[in-house]
């Protein structure tokens, strides 16, 4: 394909915008062939399918998303284009694309999240929670701008991109009253033998607090394992077991979840930005990265028990 035929473009995005060729044309005011024809010559211009048949709807391939988010962008550009040179605003707010690792907390996320909401120019965020190399095979072909993951990139995934490092803070372990009072002394050692709640074997933090444990020949009575951080909490906040969050949210969880801290440990949990750019780009995602390094990332105040480390 030597050049892109915007024409053919224009049908297909509305086709793909109205889920239905039928209903594209009554938008556009021609016949249902016209659209048809249109969106066959781009399919065989790039040599791809873009369409699958849903019942009586159409769904795009996984090339059609592809082609649609670009449609997206340029139409919507080009409509933005047009308002500009009347003089008039275009009321359209950029937009951040991220990912979020399902691993990370929604506390953390919502926390790191925050500085794109307060640009002086407006943001529209859209998330996507899923696992880390479904993501990153979202951003490879640009449909996030950044994932925000609790490990970097690691050398198995396929795709080249660069892991910026947002912060790193400690662990502190939870509980409901009568267990956190319960383990709070002797902690610890206290912690041997008790009811845990911990993060499946992809997390990080699951992969921190095993070498931790085994380093200080600790053994917990794992009585659940979780995908989701906040279903966890949930469950620790009904007694069912001690849990570990980063101490960077130690007052929201308490406020939250109405649980008690037993004791912190020196496990350090590490957060990431990762993007296809060497260098932060995007102001939103450059915004996120210097407030988190700048204010999220620190120590929290206090005495409680703490647990030495290696």
């Amino acid at each position: 394909m030597e050049s892109l035929n915007y024409h053919h473009l224009r049908y297909f995005w509305a086709a793909a915008r109205e889920g239905s060729v039928t209903r594209a044309s009554e938008k556009l005011n021609i016949s249902q062939p016209a659209v048809s024809a249109q969106v066959r010559a781009l399919e065989q211009a790039l040599g791809e399918k873009l369409f699958t048949r849903s019942g009586r709807s159409i769904a795009l391939t996984e090339t059609g998303r592809v082609v649609f988010r670009y449609a997206e962008d340029i139409f919507g550009l080009g409509a933005e284009l047009v308002q500009t040179l009347k003089g008039r605003p275009t009321g359209r707010p950029a937009r951040l694309r991220v990912g979020i690792a399902d691993a990370i907390p929604k506390l953390i996320a919502h926390r790191l999240l925050e500085p794109a909401f307060a640009l002086p120019e407006p943001v529209r965020v859209q998330c996507l929670e899923d696992r880390p190399e479904r993501l990153l095979a979202e951003l490879a072909i640009h449909g996030l701008d950044v994932v925000l993951a609790d490990a970097p990139a690691g050398p198995t995934v396929k795709v080249k991109a660069y892991s910026h490092v947002l912060g790193e803070c400690g662990v502190s372990i939870f509980g409901a009253k009568r267990l956190a009072t319960a383990r709070r002394r002797g902690f610890p050692r206290s912690l041997d033998g008790a009811p845990f709640l911990l993060p499946t074997p992809h997390a990080a933090l699951r992969h921190l607090l095993d070498q931790w444990f085994e380093a200080q020949g600790i053994r917990p009575d794992i009585v659940g394992e979780f995908d989701d951080s906040a279903l966890l909490k949930v469950f620790g906040q009904s007694g069912a077991g001690l849990f570990a969050v980063p101490s960077v949210i130690e007052a929201e969880v308490r406020r939250q979840y109405g649980v008690r801290l037993v004791g912190r440990v020196d496990v350090r949990e590490r957060f990431y930005a990762i993007t296809v750019e060497k260098k932060l780009e995007h102001p939103a995602v450059v915004a996120i990265a210097e407030a988190a390094r700048r204010e999220l990332f620190l120590e929290p105040r206090g005495r409680p028990p703490r647990a030495g480390g290696r």
